[in-house]
């Protein structure tokens, strides 16, 4: 691991866990030994972190100098909370993770009166049931989003019927029981919902479709609302 991810992992590490921290449970989890986690502190401190304690004590981030301050109402901490507990209870491992590391971060900017609001918020989230679990990658689907390119996939539809695709991904949608994602289905020349837990396997083309997601993103939500319209109407 290269140094600057390490002070960076290190930083992410003593914001997260209970101060204050030991050097020992620093090196475990970075995977190096306590000299290094001493001279990577001695750097953090050098470019201007506050983080008190000393070998054999722990340490404890005071401020971060990474990290610009921030402010929120009450009711604002209680909404960032609810919606990255939310997030880690419906996502796969990691956007599960990237919510907790997220919230780690933004309380961290927090004064610390706000960081115990945030820690006795009022609101929490318990979902009996969650969404079915995807078989596939959803950090790869993710990237061929972001990446806007086109996908070739192995799809089982409702009837168990199973057809061989190429399709745009265009985004996710996280409903009660399924996550469904929105697609320009190339074989149909339309657009598509597919259950992701339907989806057996898929292959990256470097077919790519930018910069065509952003509108047709657009033409699919203009397309479903007129869809509710009609049902309301």
């Amino acid at each position: 691991m290269a140094k600057s991810d390490r002070l960076f992992r290190l930083l992410h590490l003593i914001r997260g866990l209970t101060p204050p921290v030991t050097a020992a449970r620093l090196a475990a989890a970075l995977e190096v030994s306590e000299r290094t986690i001493y001279r990577d502190i001695d750097s953090l401190r050098a470019a201007g972190a506050r983080i008190e304690g000393e070998a054999g004590l722990g340490y404890t981030m005071v401020e971060d100098p990474a990290l610009p301050p921030q402010t929120f109402t009450q009711i604002e901490i209680e909404a960032l909370t609810l919606g990255l507990a939310d997030v880690g209870q419906r996502g796969d491992p990691d956007l599960a993770q990237a919510a907790q590391d997220a919230l780690i971060k933004i309380l961290a900017t927090l004064p610390e009166r706000q960081q115990r609001q945030a820690a006795h918020a009022v609101t929490l989230v318990h979902r009996m049931t969650a969404p079915l679990k995807p078989a596939i990658d959803m950090t790869e689907l993710r990237e061929a989003m972001w990446a806007e390119e086109a996908l070739d996939i192995t799809y089982r539809d409702l009837k168990e019927a199973r057809t061989e695709r190429r399709i745009y991904p265009l985004a996710l949608s996280y409903h009660d029981r399924a996550i469904m994602l929105l697609a320009w289905c190339c074989k149909r020349t339309d657009f598509r919902m597919f259950h992701v837990t339907r989806i057996e396997n898929y292959q990256k083309t470097a077919d790519s479709f930018r910069p065509r997601r952003v509108p047709l993103l657009r033409d699919y939500v203009a397309y479903l609302k007129s869809l509710d319209r009609r049902r309301l109407g």
